[in-house]
């Protein structure tokens, strides 16, 4: 068994971003994020603050703005325009979950395409389901959602095969689930989706080469669903009154796994990388419209 190590390849990945931000700043050019934090969640103000603190080790320009609880949908999606209009703002990141009773939909939907470096604006997410291949992918310049643009980019440092492999992805959230699925496709795997509503799921999971496991649900992945050498890929963070856990049970499944992400210290770090990488491809995408003006 080999740990994916997320943190190292995280580390790795942001030493290569802040050498082109450097390039970048000697032509004027300084990439810019927009946080918008609405209430007091716990962990979504830990999430930002992580967000925040990253872009200014990088030399990514932070725009932060938090918002009350009692924020209305019509007061968010109009700093949403105006963050659209600000030309020194690259990328808006809307933090989820949003409070009861704010519309997340309509709040995405209202962040240009161009600057949607969470990747889950629907013309995104189209974009993404429409292509056939990775090749396609990275030739559109789509914005892929950072989660599963972290897990790819892990598989990929640690020479894992995809193509012709079976994989299972637990979990159907527009976040995870769906979008890591069609990576999968687009790397030829042949994948399964399975849920909390799925027959059988302990089956239908041993039989992947591949098992992601998105659910949301503390160390609800065991022994039991994953075949030997089966490479597992844990998303989950699930805070207990012991800490924090994977949705995978870690010790039980180690033993059988061929690679493991380890949660924390998996795909939690590339997730904030991803977001960075993200907002620089928003700036040379925006940099490449405004050259052809």
């Amino acid at each position: 068994m080999k740990i994916i190590d997320g943190k190292k390849i995280s580390q790795e990945i942001k030493n290569e971003l802040r050498n082109k931000l450097s390039s970048l700043k000697k032509d004027n050019i300084e990439p810019g994020l927009a946080t918008i934090l609405v209430g007091d969640n716990p962990a979504s103000k830990v999430y930002v603050s992580s967000k925040i603190k990253t872009c200014n080790e990088l030399g990514i320009k932070s725009f932060s703005n938090n918002l009350p609880e009692t924020t209305t949908s019509k007061r968010i999606i109009e700093l949403i325009q105006e963050l659209n209009n600000n030309n020194q703002v690259n990328g808006i990141l809307l933090q989820l979950p949003l409070p009861k009773g704010i519309d997340a939909d309509k709040c995405l939907e209202a962040i240009s395409p161009l600057k949607d470096v969470d990747g889950l604006h629907p013309h995104s997410l189209g974009q993404l389901y429409s292509m056939k291949t990775w090749d396609e992918i990275v030739d559109k310049k789509i914005f892929i959602p950072c989660t599963p643009l972290g897990i790819i980019t892990l598989l990929k440092k640690y020479n894992i095969e995809i193509s012709g492999k079976k994989a299972v992805v637990i979990g159907r959230s527009n976040l995870v689930g769906k979008p890591i699925a069609m990576l999968l496709l687009a790397h030829n795997a042949t994948v399964t989706m399975a849920h909390s509503r799925t027959k059988e799921i302990e089956k239908i999971s041993k039989e992947a080469d591949i098992l992601v496991a998105a659910i949301g649900k503390e160390r609800f992945v065991n022994k039991n669903f994953v075949k030997e050498g089966a490479v597992v890929i844990d998303v989950g963070t699930n805070r207990t009154p012991q800490g924090l856990c994977g949705d995978v049970d870690f010790d039980s499944v180690k033993d059988i796994a061929s690679y493991i992400t380890p949660s924390p210290g998996g795909v939690g770090p590339m997730t904030i990388t991803m977001l960075m990488q993200n907002t620089m491809l928003a700036n040379a995408k925006q940099r490449d419209m405004l050259e052809r003006v």
